[in-house]
């Protein structure tokens, strides 16, 4: 499946998050330990921030929705992670984080790089990234 690029972000929740995740980031960004992250790892750590008790960091994705390392997972588990994120781009990442915390550390890791693919060209985008 392609990834598809994010549509005008033009929902009030996810504005929120946004401008909420860009200080995070800025935050995370001038800690010393984390200079050298990637863009999208800074952002899924921003993520993960944001949210309590995370799993440990999974490796990149290299497109598409989902990680790479989620391509063999069950189709109940691929679907868990897409619904997560559209409830993350429509109601808030609150609120999707709080529906992952119900699920595995699987789910969740793969949920926080999704999104993180998601929005980090919007950040980049917008200049909160480089």
């Amino acid at each position: 499946m392609p990834e598809q690029p994010l549509q005008e972000f033009n929902h009030e929740v996810l504005e929120a998050d946004i401008k909420r995740l860009s200080q995070e980031i800025q935050k995370h960004n001038e800690m010393p330990e984390n200079r050298m992250l990637g863009g999208q790892e800074l952002v899924k750590k921003s993520i993960q921030s944001i949210s309590p008790a995370v799993p440990q960091p999974a490796p990149q994705q290299s497109g598409g929705s989902l990680p790479d390392y989620a391509a063999q997972a069950p189709a109940e588990a691929k679907l868990e992670i897409e619904y997560l994120v559209d409830i993350a781009m429509h109601q808030g990442i609150d609120k999707a984080n709080a529906q992952a915390m119900k699920s595995s550390p699987f789910i969740m890791d793969a949920f926080h790089d999704s999104m993180a693919a998601k929005l980090y060209p919007e950040l980049q985008k917008r200049g909160i990234l480089k």
